[in-house]
């Protein structure tokens, strides 16, 4: 699979909430095609966000989700389902007019309804599952290859803007996705 740089990116500025597996990945992923301007991440520990600068995944490192996410015009929530809700309540008042919120969660009508109420009007939540993965965790794990030739399902509320779906759609591709939009529920279905 061939990846070539873009000449502006995709998004001027994205916020990785958990810098694991999956954000690490996103992370160089992103970077290998010039789909990002400024990779700014989030995570609890310290030793995750020195070794997060360390590796070069971001550019800025924050212990504050709500000092990650401002001016991001693309925010992921890489943290486990279970933290969706209260960090979504937390990042609220943070979140830029027009920014996309999505995930990387497994499991997609608990996400719409824990994280949804607390989207601003003005910025676009389409909620996403990249069904890729490894055993292994951390920052460490990410390799720019895990999405390449992978599904990523978009499951966008019915109200959500269509362009915001079509460029999260298009990122998931640069990034080497094979990509689908289906209902939260009928995802839930299909992957349970």
């Amino acid at each position: 699979m061939t990846h070539s740089k873009l000449d502006v990116p995709l998004f001027e500025r994205i916020a990785l909430i958990g810098i694991g597996l999956i954000g690490s990945s996103i992370s160089l992923a992103a970077r290998r095609v010039g789909l990002v301007g400024t990779v700014v991440g989030c995570a609890r520990s310290k030793e995750t966000r020195d070794r997060a600068l360390e590796l070069g995944l971001v550019d800025q490192v924050h212990e504050d989700p709500c000092a990650a996410v401002e001016g991001a015009d693309l925010i992921i929530l890489c943290t486990p389902v279970g933290t969706f809700s209260s960090l979504a309540e937390t990042i609220s008042s943070a979140i830029a007019p027009g920014a996309i919120v999505t995930d990387v969660g497994s499991v997609k009508a608990a996400v719409v309804r824990d994280v949804g109420p607390h989207v601003p009007k003005g910025a676009h939540f389409v909620p996403c599952h990249p069904v890729a993965g490894t055993e292994y965790s951390g920052p460490d794990a990410g390799f720019a290859e895990l999405f390449d030739n992978r599904w990523c399902i978009l499951t966008p509320p019915a109200e959500t803007d269509p362009a915001a779906v079509e460029k999260l759609n298009r990122f998931w591709q640069l990034c080497g996705a094979k990509t689908e939009v289906m209902d939260a529920s009928h995802h839930d279905l299909v992957l349970a």
